[in-house]
């Protein structure tokens, strides 16, 4: 849980949280298919992809000349964990907000 605060500043970047839904959605991916159909230089998507590498949401693994990125399983496990700790409040605070909706709605 410790990592999550760079977790989540890795996936606050729009580019990278675009990089790990495509990586969500299709599976592991080159970092030349990454770039194929943006508009984001080579240079820019291996800085993006090292942040998130450092911040422990991709896995990269070598295949010859290629770099394969993954999405951790753990990285996902671990941002789950963390929303249904807090779901209880949330749905508290929309429970309380839907009570105090219908009380105004009566004293109308």
């Amino acid at each position: 849980m410790n990592q999550l605060p760079d977790t989540f500043a890795a996936l606050g970047d729009a580019t990278r949280f675009a990089i790990v839904e495509r990586l969500l959605n299709e599976g592991e991916l080159s970092a030349g298919e990454l770039i194929e159909g943006t508009a984001i230089s080579p240079p820019a998507v291996s800085r993006h992809l090292k942040i998130l590498r450092n911040a422990g949401v991709l896995h990269q693994r070598i295949d010859k000349q290629r770099r394969i990125y993954s999405v951790r399983p753990e990285a996902v496990q671990t941002i789950s964990a963390w929303t249904m700790s807090h779901r209880e409040f949330w749905q508290a605070s929309l429970d309380r907000l839907a009570l105090a909706l219908t009380q105004e709605s009566q004293r109308k």
